[in-house]
């Protein structure tokens, strides 16, 4: 099942339960994937670009989040929180920094990295396998450290 096809479903038992906060999140989910779906590039969204669309919208209720807050607008800081609630369930579960270890070791000895000077191979390698697992400077501190 595809993220677009989970958010679909994830959309109908909203409707169905009523539940607004869910609605609202899913719509906006599903209104950035088909903005960038039809931004005129030419680029093709697959579920990689999917995530990385989430990774950002997170990124933004976060921020918006933390405002809100500060400001003591609990209204605003609420309607966020269940946006972000909503956007977090179709994240991928982010790796802890061991079991990301693990896996760069492994692409590491998959294209044959051994100094500094692989790692745009290892990174470019990294990025397709881990699709959202991990964030992209942890990432890079690792394969850093890996390849001294």
């Amino acid at each position: 099942m595809t993220l677009e096809d989970r958010i679909n479903e994830a959309l109908k038992e909203a409707m169905k339960a009523r539940d607004e906060a869910a609605k609202r999140g899913l719509r906006e989910i599903k209104a950035q994937i088909l903005l960038a779906k039809t931004d005129g590039s030419g680029t093709e969204i697959n579920e990689e670009r999917e995530i990385q669309i989430l990774q950002k919208m997170a990124k933004q209720r976060r921020d918006s989040l933390t405002i809100f807050v500060e400001q003591n607008r609990n209204d605003l800081a609420k309607k966020e929180q269940e946006e972000l609630d909503v956007i977090e369930k179709f994240l991928p579960k982010q790796l802890n920094a061991e079991e990301l270890t693990v896996i760069l070791q492994g692409i590491i000895a998959e294209v044959g990295a051994s100094s500094p000077k692989d790692m745009g191979k290892v990174m470019g390698a990294a990025t397709k396998q881990l699709a959202g697992k991990a964030d992209g400077r942890l990432v890079s501190e690792v394969v850093k450290q890996l390849l001294k």
